[in-house]
C-alpha cells in the first residue's frame, strides 16, 4: 500500500521558489532543497520527479503570482499611460526593495536555462505571452477610448512594452539604480500620447 503524503506540496514548492529564485537553478543542490523544504531526498523524487520537476513547479508558481499582479494593474480603467506607468514603476519599486537582486524569476530563467530547457522555456513563453497579451488588451481598450489613434499598431507596442518590462529586470539585477531605471520608464512612456 503507498503512504499517503505527509507534507503540504504548496508549501514545499514556495519554499523550493524562493530557494530557487534566490540562487538560480544550477547553484541550487538537492541538499539545499533538502534543507529549504525539509522533505528528504525520497520524498522530493517521489512527489515532484526530479529536480527540474520541483522547479518547473516553483516556476509555475511564481508566474501564477506575479501574472496576476501584473494582469490586476493593466485591468485598471485610468488612462493607458497611467496604466502603463504605473506598471513599469513598479518594477522600478520592486527592484529597489529587493536586496538580493533576486530580479524576475521567469527573466532569470530565459537567462540561465533557455533555450536548452524546453519546458521552461514553454512556461517563460506561455507567461511572457499572457503579459502580452494584457498590455495588448490594455491598449485596444485605450485604442477604442481615443487615448490612441485608431490605426496604433497594438502588437507591436505590446511587443516593446514586454522587451521594455525585461530590458528593466535585467538592469534592476545589474544594479538598482532608481533613478536610471525611472529615467527608462520615462523613455518607454514617450511611445504613448
Amino acid at each position: 500500500m503507498a503512504r499517503t503524503r505527509e507534507f503540504d506540496t504548496d508549501t514545499v514548492v514556495r519554499s523550493a521558489m524562493e530557494l530557487f529564485w534566490r540562487r538560480g537553478y544550477e547553484a541550487t543542490s538537492i541538499q539545499d532543497l533538502v534543507d529549504a523544504t525539509g522533505l528528504g531526498r525520497g520524498s522530493l523524487y517521489a512527489a515532484f520527479g526530479s529536480k527540474d520537476g520541483l522547479y518547473e513547479a516553483g516556476l509555475r508558481r511564481y508566474v501564477e503570482m506575479s501574472s496576476a499582479r501584473m494582469t490586476a494593474r493593466l485591468e485598471r480603467d485610468v488612462p493607458i499611460r497611467e496604466v502603463i506607468g504605473d506598471l513599469l514603476l513598479s518594477l522600478v519599486d520592486e527592484a529597489a526593495r529587493d536586496a538580493d537582486r533576486r530580479g524576475c524569476l521567469v527573466t532569470n530563467t530565459a537567462v540561465e536555462r533557455l533555450p536548452h530547457d524546453a519546458v521552461s522555456g514553454r512556461i517563460v513563453a506561455d507567461a511572457l505571452g499572457g503579459v502580452r497579451e494584457s498590455i495588448a488588451a490594455a491598449l485596444t481598450r485605450a485604442r477604442e477610448r481615443g487615448e490612441l489613434s485608431p490605426d496604433a499598431d497594438v502588437p507591436g507596442l505590446a511587443d516593446f512594452f514586454i522587451t521594455a518590462i525585461q530590458g528593466l529586470r535585467v538592469m534592476a539585477k545589474a544594479g538598482p539604480d532608481r533613478r536610471r531605471l525611472t529615467g527608462v520608464v520615462e523613455t518607454a512612456l514617450g511611445v504613448l500620447p
